[in-house]
């Protein structure tokens, strides 16, 4: 008996037209569908009458649905695998049962679609030749600040998804880290209450303070200029001649000089830096 395939299939992340025909007809022929979330999944299913068994893949299972998922391929099934919204694996679960698929030789057939980070990147109207996806950020905030320490000096467009209770924590970080770069930032894309915001850092901050705050947020941010760099490497500079014994005033104005920076804001972004580490 040849074994089966395993699609990997692109669904709304809000409107339930946002889907593509090539999906439908792929859910309406595969033997099982395999969905993080059952129940939420229905919605989409019932709508356009696809009446096919259900395997509940979410996170905590993953790992155990995996084999199973695998074992009806193995039998010359078809499964088509599925996430809440979007494309499985890309910032949802999903990521366990393609690899597993590929670690045992089976077919795997993508049916692409809508993703909220092109979304909303398409509408952001910064840079897009080239662009970083980041995902979410670490919850515990010393860990979220010291990611994007490491992302500060990275100059291509950055894009993130936050939840929305910790949106203006998180926007606040970047504005403290990143310093007030323009922004975009959407929220609850392709549905009745869709939201865009668009300014710099500290605007849109003003901004969702007098807004309601609800949905998953994706936010688009410009990367970092030339002078971003040129801080990066002297802070590295100024923390060597610290190690050596210059006082923090001597080591940054050493450095400023050398790299032509401003004394007073190198001087505070050394300090930062410590407590952030």
């Amino acid at each position: 008996m040849s074994q089966g395939r395993l699609y990997i299939v692109a669904t709304p992340i809000g409107n339930l037209e946002d889907i593509t025909l090539r999906a439908i007809e792929t859910l309406k022929k595969v033997d099982y569908i395999a969905c993080e979330d059952t129940e939420h999944s229905l919605k989409l299913l019932n709508h356009y009458e696809i009446k096919k068994p259900l395997i509940s893949y979410w996170s905590e299972k993953e790992k155990v649905r995996a084999e199973e998922i695998i074992e009806k391929i193995r039998s010359g099934h078809s499964v088509a695998l599925i996430t809440d919204a979007g494309t499985p694996g890309i910032s949802d679960p999903g990521a366990v049962v393609i690899g597993r698929a590929i670690e045992e030789g089976i077919e795997l057939i993508p049916i692409p679609g809508v993703t909220a980070l092109i979304t909303a990147l398409s509408i952001s109207g910064l840079p897009t030749e080239e662009f970083t996806f980041i995902g979410f950020l670490p919850v515990k905030q010393s860990q979220r600040k010291k990611k994007l320490l490491e992302l500060s000096i990275e100059k291509r467009t950055l894009v993130f998804y936050e939840a929305p209770h910790r949106i203006l924590q998180t926007l606040e970080d970047m504005l403290d880290v990143f310093g007030d770069r323009v922004c975009c930032v959407a929220r609850e894309l392709t549905k009745m209450f869709e939201e865009v915001l668009r300014g710099r850092l500290s605007e849109v901050i003003e901004k969702l303070e007098n807004s309601k705050i609800a949905g998953e947020y994706v936010i688009v941010i410009e990367g970092a200029h030339e002078t971003t760099q040129s801080f990066e490497e002297a802070l590295i500079e100024v923390k060597d001649l610290m190690k050596k014994g210059k006082g923090r005033k001597e080591a940054v104005r050493i450095v400023a000089e050398l790299y032509g920076l401003s004394k007073k804001e190198l001087y505070e972004k050394s300090l930062k830096m410590d407590e952030i580490q």
